[in-house]
Order: structure tokens, then sequence, then C-alpha cells
């Protein structure tokens, strides 16, 4: 559970140089970002040498749902908090969305550039770009990578390295626009059952 919450969370320690930045990508990711509405494909992480796989949801703004698919793992955002929901253990844990690389892509309005957001490095290849960010005048608590597909412009993975230099990647595939996702979609698969003496239960 902790280990997944290092994934989202940035706790990191970091020390940057004087990186380029080319603004250009920065408006070009900024303009992509705040003209999706509502994600939902596959997403790949890689971290730790263990990879899992799951399906990914967003719908802006603030709604975030990854469901893993061989993890009894769960993460919800319902606009406010990032809720991780340990399904082995019945057992929940919440963070503040706005800590976490998956709220700054559902804001109601992404600035990289004047807000609370620093672009601090940007590279360019043959089919993607990437923007590392850090949250203003927190650079030493960490930094996450988002890379970018060019044509069209559209989101490819971010990526996290922690304070111990451990990695992470989230990678995402087929990746189609939606925003019809049902009325309780964005909220955890909890479900109470009856009351005993022990507790209540829950089954899934």
């Amino acid at each position: 559970m902790k280990k997944i919450i290092l994934i989202f969370v940035l706790i990191f320690n970091c020390t940057f140089a004087n990186a380029a930045v080319d603004k250009q990508l920065v408006i070009k990711a900024e303009k992509y970002l705040n003209s999706v509405t509502g994600l939902y494909g596959d997403f790949t992480q890689n971290a730790n040498g263990k990879t899992e796989t799951g399906v990914f949801s967003m719908l802006r703004p603030g709604r975030v749902k990854l469901d893993y698919k061989d993890a009894p793992i769960q993460l919800v955002s319902d606009g406010k908090d990032l809720y991780f929901y340990d399904k082995s253990l019945d057992q929940i844990t919440t963070v503040p969305l706005t800590s976490t690389p998956a709220g700054i892509l559902v804001r109601k309005k992404i600035d990289l550039q004047n807000a609370d957001i620093k672009v601090i490095e940007t590279s360019s290849g043959k089919d993607t770009f990437t923007l590392k960010m850090v949250l203003r005048d927190q650079e030493g608590l960490g930094n996450m990578s988002v890379v970018f597909n060019k044509s069209p412009v559209r989101l490819n993975s971010w990526s996290v390295v922690d304070a111990t230099s451990a990695k992470t990647d989230v990678y995402f595939y087929n990746l189609k626009n939606k925003t019809d996702f049902g009325k309780n979609y964005f909220q955890l698969s909890r479900h109470k059952t009856v009351s005993t003496n022990d507790g209540d239960d829950f089954y899934d």
C-alpha cells in the first residue's frame, strides 16, 4: 500500500541546475491538457522491478480512477481527495489530490507558466516531448515528468523518482476521449453488507 502511495505523492529530494525550458512545448502541453475533459484507457505501471496493469479513467475537473487488474488496489478521486483502497485489508488511505501528479492534470484550469506548478526542464524527441515539473517554492519536495505524443498531442506517460532514487513509470495505452461515466463511477467499489459483533463486513 505504501509503495502505491509513493507513486503519486511528491516526497522527493532533488537539486536542479539551470535546465533548458522550451516555452513553446510548455504552451503546447498546457493547451492540450486544458482541451481534454475526460479520458479512458489502459495503463502499465513499472516500479521496483514489478509490473502492474489496469484501467485509467479521468474526468476534469478533479476526478481520477485507476483500477489495478491483478492487485487488490483501487485509486479514486472525487474531486477533492485521492483515496487509496486496499481491498485485501479493507483499508483506505486519503491524501490531498493537489499533492499528486494526477491532481495536476485534472485541475479546472491547468496553468503551467504562472500558477504553483513550475516546469523546470523540457526535452523533445522524434515522436514525443517531455515536461519535468515541480510545485513552485517546493522544489526540494520532488518532481515528476510528463511525456506527450507529438502528433497528435496526447498523454503518453508520467514518471516519478522518489527520495531513494527509485523510479516509477506509468504508461498509457488506447486512450480515448470519454465523458459519459456513470453517476457513481468515481467512487470506491466498497459495499457495506451487514453489521456483526466484530464490526461491519464488506464485499466487492
